[in-house]
């Protein structure tokens, strides 16, 4: 075959076209499922997109598994994360070419959703809740997946877009961003590995985002694609089609779903696995109807044919060829996986205990439900193999273990119950068999029978067996909440299903619908697993208890949590043990942050689950081996009450993230300890043109070689919007011998300054003062310096204003314009307001509104002062259908100069898209002291622009 677009030597374009052109109409289509079929004619091969590889290749059997990616991210080494996704890349491959059809090289990985709120199931996905951190990680690991050759090691995907952090109704509730939130935040984590080439595709989230499905995005195109320098695919989450008729309900057919997200920038439908029938004939009756075009349709089509170009695919060679199974689990990446576990590992606390000398360590007690078990997550790879934290500490030295979980007998009314040695149903017997009670947080236990060693489960049948290894599957059937009933009893309520435990006639537990039926048990404690720990904690020179969550349980994929509190049975552990030895160190391994009830532990550390070599690190580490070099990537709050409702995405209004929280966090954003000490010293900073430069010394002041991560902040100290407290500006890691000193220098655009100005809907760098900060994290900063940004001063608003562009707000929904673009506001409740700061009022005569309610309404114009201010004017909004608004307009009483306009909705559900002050003059601005002056009529008006001159408003 000699076809034009199998010549490597012709431009990507060319190539692509020639192909393209070759197809048909159905062939064209088949290109748009996940499960693209052959073209045998043209000697096609089929190509399915999607391999899960977020912390090394899962799903496919034994391969090298890394710390979780917010492990990875707290490395703070873009270095390191770079080399574990190559060498994912690299075991991909191998499968690749061992079963190409059940392992694609389209990569859905990184993910760089926000850790906005730890209580998010899927924290453990992510990297930060810092969009610079996210991108620079996303970016290295997505450049390890690729490789830097011209022709792709796979294709990584950024995923998901965009504003998706809860689990809770994940398919129909929609995340509010606020222009500035959307700018300032969301999107400032996918720029990075985009603009870069390194990440060649995107998937939509589940969401909503102000009311529009995420897969019908405006910003996919008008955004995304604007910064990718090559064609770039767009791969819809699994089964999230169909919600666009189905969960969301947003169309009525699917013909018309598709074609609109087909428009918007979808190229790959991910729809009922394998079965492409039901997607294609959608399409084909888009095209049919005119929803479609083949123009569109030839649209999609490039992207998707484009990154199969840029695999290599038609290529006669790749560099990739020789790639065998001999890269998977090898020992060039069994060492990696240990080095990044090590890393990864943060000291958040020592008293001194810390590193462990062996000479005044010869035994130590390793205490736990996660002291000898390695857990996978949703998206780990197969372990090949696992060390513990028993295994690497016993490898040190004389190690005793104790799992530490309470050991109960489960009594009913007709008896004992026991478990089958068969590992079949349990039912009632003598005597009664003894279960291990594992707490695994907010209220979800898991019972494992001691006779057999496996834990209880129910099976398809409703029945209640003991057969698994442990909580696990998509749909985890292993765990249990304790309902409490009188007199000491409880029933069994079974988490995935809702259902409860009860005996049936035939003398097996079963599923039941009604709690009535359930069976009431007695709970006896026959062993208490504090107590064993304490007891075996007191033998030991050391202890070292290692508590934790469960990857699977109580936050996952489809769950979030409600609290960040360690389990109870685990915090009593944690207790007992300490009473029992001072010298304990408390290990914890969890996806999220967590809290405890015992402030004065003298040592805590802290890692992600750290796959197949976290035993080893967390040896290297506590022995003083490695120092301990991970560092935060998101605020550990003291309680989950400090935290705003999960669905509010607005941080800038609830004063969420390291960026804007005014309180004390339990560890900050950046935290991480050292077992040496640095000092920071000669902080310098400097404004060149468009650069801005900052200079500091770090020293080792220590005893010992330490690698310390030197962190640049900045703070816009007047403004007149909000502005962050403290926003990372960069960071570098350095490693230093003790004594040694070196100079950090970091460079930036005066551009990177620019917060959002809803007032024009663009980037604005203001004339104000800055303060640079450096130290050990958000909260640890040793060292500032003040500079000037000569920059512009913002005009006052004029004319036109889109609702959406308000500068605060309260009651209001963000939410769809109209089904294909544009943004509006809903009110939520009478008297819900938005408001407009600094609005030149001289001439205007009239208001006109765009604006929807199907039972009308009124909106008022207030001034200055929300209940004191004077109406500005009244007007009326006629009925009208959710997406058919309709022009309003009401005369305005007489005002001139600057004032803050107030837009009250009178009645529920008033659908606002702009407002046109019409007759306005066009006065010339005038000077920032005037329009004070004019907004000091009210007490409020001074508040607001008293709070926005140091980087606070109030709403």
């Amino acid at each position: 075959m000699n076809e034009p677009f199998r010549d490597p030597d012709l431009p990507l374009a060319e190539r692509i076209a020639d192909l393209q052109a070759r197809l048909t109409v159905t062939e064209k289509l088949a290109l748009l499922h996940q499960y693209q079929a052959p073209v045998e004619r043209l000697g096609v091969g089929a190509f399915r997109t999607g391999t899960e590889a977020l912390h090394g290749l899962a799903w496919l059997g034994p391969a090298t598994v890394f710390p979780q990616a917010v492990g990875l991210a707290s490395t703070w080494d873009p270095e390191l994360v770079r080399r574990v996704g190559e060498a994912a890349g690299e075991e991909v491959l191998a499968f690749h070419h061992k079963d190409p059809s059940g392992a694609g090289r389209n990569v859905w990985a990184p993910v760089v959703n926000l850790l906005r709120d730890p209580r998010w199931g899927r924290n453990e996905e992510g990297y930060s809740e810092d969009p610079l951190l996210t991108g620079v990680m996303a970016t290295a690991y997505a450049r390890g997946l690729r490789g830097s050759a011209p022709v792709m090691r796979t294709a990584p995907t950024l995923k998901h877009f965009l504003g998706y952090n809860n689990e809770t109704y994940r398919c129909v509730t929609s995340s509010n961003l606020p222009p500035r939130v959307l700018h300032e935040y969301e999107l400032p984590a996918y720029r990075p590995a985009l603009e870069s080439g390194a990440a060649v595709a995107v998937m939509p989230s589940y969401n909503l985002v102000n009311g529009r499905p995420a897969h019908l995005s405006p910003l996919i195109g008008q955004v995304l694609r604007a910064w990718a320098p090559d064609d770039l695919l767009v791969v819809s989450d699994a089964y999230a089609p169909g919600n666009l008729t189905g969960l969301q309900g947003y169309y009525d057919d699917p013909a018309e779903a598709y074609a609109h997200a087909v428009r918007a920038g979808l190229d790959s439908f991910t729809q009922d696995d394998d079965r492409a029938e039901a997607t294609l004939g959608h399409l084909r009756e888009a095209l049919e109807r005119g929803l479609l075009t083949e123009a569109d349709l030839d649209t999609a089509v490039r992207h998707t044919l484009s990154i199969r170009f840029r695999l290599g695919e038609f290529d006669p060679a790749t560099p990739y060829d020789d790639i065998t199974e001999a890269v998977v689990n090898c020992p060039e990446h069994q060492a990696l996986a240990r080095e990044a576990a090590a890393r990864s590992i943060v000291l958040l606390k020592n008293d001194g205990l810390l590193p462990l000398a062996p000479a005044a360590c010869r035994r130590i007690a390793v205490l736990g439900q996660l002291g000898d078990t390695l857990l996978e997550d949703w998206y780990s790879g197969t372990l090949p193999y696992e060390v513990t934290a028993r295994a690497g500490l016993a490898e040190r030295c004389e190690t005793v273990f104790c799992e530490a979980v309470d050991r109960v007998t489960l009594t009913a009314d007709a008896g004992p119950v026991v478990a089958g040695l068969d590992g079949g149903p349990l039912g009632i017997g003598t005597p009664g068999d003894r279960f291990d009670l594992f707490d695994w947080g907010g209220g979800a236990i898991a019972f494992r029978a001691v006779a057999t060693g496996r834990f209880l489960s129910v099976d398809d049948d409703g029945v209640l067996v003991n057969d698994q290894p442990g909580p696990n599957g998509w749909e985890v059937r292993q765990t249990f909440r304790l309902e409490q009933r009188t007199r000491g009893a409880v029933v069994l309520r079974h988490i995935s299903t809702g259902r409860y435990i009860g005996l049936s006639s035939d003398g097996v537990f079963r599923l039941v619908d009604d709690a009535d039926a359930a069976t009431w048990l007695t709970v006896e404690v026959v062993e208490s697993g504090a107590a064993a720990a304490a007891a075996l904690a007191a033998t030991a020179d050391v202890a070292v208890v290692v508590v934790g969550d469960h990857p699977l349980v109580n936050g996952r994929e489809t769950e979030d949590r409600t609290d960040l509190d360690l389990a109870p049975a685990q915090d009593a552990v944690v207790r007992a043990v300490r009473a029992a030895n001072p010298r304990t160190v408390m290990v914890i391994t969890s996806g999220y942050p967590v809290t405890w009830s015992d402030p004065d532990m003298p040592a805590v550390l802290w890692s992600s689950h750290g796959g197949q070599e976290y035993g080893h690190a967390l040896a290297d580490v506590l022995f003083g081996d490695a120092d301990p070099q991970g560092r935060l990537t998101q605020t550990w709050y003291r309680s989950a009450s400090e935290l705003p409702d999960l669905l509010d995405y607005d941080i800038i209004a609830t004063d969420a993230t390291y960026l804007y929280y005014r309180g004390t966090p339990l560890y900050p954003f950046g935290h991480g300890l050292s077992y040496t000490v640095f000092d920071y010293s000669g902080l310098t900073v400097a404004v060149d043109g468009e650069i801005i430069a900052a200079t500091v010394t770090v020293t080792n002041t220590g005893s010992r070689v330490g690698t310390e991560v030197v962190q640049f902040y900045t703070h816009q100290r007047r403004s007149r919007a909000k502005q962050p407290l403290r926003r990372l500006r960069g960071f570098e890691r350095v490693r230093l011998a003790p004594g040694e000193s070196r100079a950090v220098t970091l460079t930036f655009p005066v551009r990177d300054l620019a917060f959002w100005d809803v007032t024009r809907g663009a980037f604005a760098v203001e004339d104000a003062p800055h303060q640079l900060m450096v130290g050990r994290s958000a909260t640890d900063l040793r060292l500032s310096a003040a500079f000037h940004i000569e920059g512009e001063t913002i005009p006052p608003r004029r004319g036109g204003m889109a609702a959406a562009d308000h500068d605060a707000y309260d009651a209001v929904a963000f939410v769809d314009a109209a089904k294909v673009s544009g943004d509006a506001v809903r009110s939520e409740a009478e008297g819900a307001w938005i408001l407009f700061r600094d609005v030149e009022l001289t001439g205007a005569a009239s208001c006109l509104i765009e604006a929807a309610s199907t039972e009308g309404g009124v909106v008022t114009l207030r001034l200055d002062d929300l209940l004191h201010g004077p109406t500005l004017g009244a007007i009326p909004v006629p009925p009208a259908g959710r997406y058919a608004p309709a022009a309003s307009s009401g005369e305005l009483a007489e005002a001139s100069g600057v004032h803050d306009l107030y837009v009250v909705f009178e009645n529920v559900g008033i659908t606002l898209g702009r407002l046109e002050l019409t007759g306005t003059g066009r006065a010339a601005p005038r000077s920032p002291g005037a329009v004070r002056a004019d907004r000091g009529r009210t007490g409020r008006g001074r508040m607001d622009r008293d709070h926005a001159d140091t980087g606070r408003t109030t709403t």
